[in-house]
């Protein structure tokens, strides 16, 4: 398992920035022998407010579960933009994170091209530029999967300094006006329910939502599910003990990557899977 750390440029950012990849390229066989050439299945996964790049490898067992199914992982810093596009500036993170992101790193790498090999989730701030990306770009990617989603900034409800008035509108503008855009997840739900009906061949993506159960955002998260699924999509659920943290996020990893359709595990020859032989019966 090789995990990468590189700079790209980004014309819908107009400068460089830094991406992690988790890519399964070097996995062998004891004999020596390449396990997988690719086209790999790729998860794009978001970080949260005030993260980086580098906090899915930092928080979380990411690397373990993504080597022993053969997923490639992109990482890319959204800095604190909320994944959208920021009208006049030269900072379209929504566009970047949906279309330009996934270009440069097909070209980059062995990524397969096909969409129901690509998935996006992220946290908290991630969870909702992932929802946001993957409603708009649907035609990309077939399954979102949001984390403790941050969905509470067009909602009624408790809101935290995050998502306080003052620091939304510094970011989207008038929040009564942004709420008629697709900056409101509600809008793109509305209108891929009715492509969907205009046209019934249109693959809506598979959602796996999840929050704790002591998370502040968990009343928003179960307004989400519910008016997803009144809305025709596939949706998976899961509310279990743990808060807005790593602990909760480490475990979700594991279960989404059981919950994607991927290949069996199959262990390479790595650090963590040497042969040692048998133990001497007692």
């Amino acid at each position: 398992m090789a995990l990468i750390q590189a700079t790209i440029y980004a014309h819908t950012l107009y400068r460089t920035v830094p991406i992690r990849v988790i890519l399964p390229a070097d996995k062998r066989r004891p004999d020596g022998t390449f396990m997988s050439g690719g086209p790999y299945k790729t998860l794009y996964l978001l970080h949260g407010l005030l993260g980086s790049s580098n906090d899915w490898i930092n928080g979380t067992r990411i690397l373990r579960w993504a080597e022993a199914k053969g997923l490639a992982v992109v990482m890319p810093s959204g800095d604190n933009s909320w994944y959208i596009d920021h009208a006049g500036t030269r900072n379209r993170y929504g566009e970047f994170i949906g279309r330009e992101l996934v270009e440069v790193t097909r070209r980059m790498f062995p990524l397969s091209h096909r969409r129901e090999d690509t998935f996006i989730g992220g946290l908290s701030m991630g969870g909702y530029g992932a929802l946001l990306a993957g409603l708009k770009y649907h035609e990309t990617f077939s399954r979102i999967i949001p984390y403790s989603a941050a969905v509470a900034m067009f909602e009624r409800g408790p809101r935290s300094e995050a998502t306080s008035d003052g620091y939304m509108e510094s970011l989207f503008g008038d929040l009564s006006a942004a709420a008629r855009t697709e900056n409101n997840p509600r809008v793109l739900i509305a209108k891929l329910a009715a492509l969907k009906k205009e046209r019934p061949e249109t693959a809506l993506p598979t959602i796996r939502l999840s929050c704790g159960k002591d998370d502040g955002l968990v009343g928003v998260n179960r307004v989400y599910r519910d008016l997803l699924t009144e809305n025709g999509f596939d949706v998976t659920y899961e509310e279990t003990p743990g808060g807005h943290d790593w602990d909760f996020w480490d475990e979700q990893i594991r279960r989404t990557i059981d919950w994607l359709p991927l290949e069996e595990k199959a262990e390479g020859l790595s650090s963590g899977n040497v042969d040692t032989g048998k133990a001497d019966a007692e």
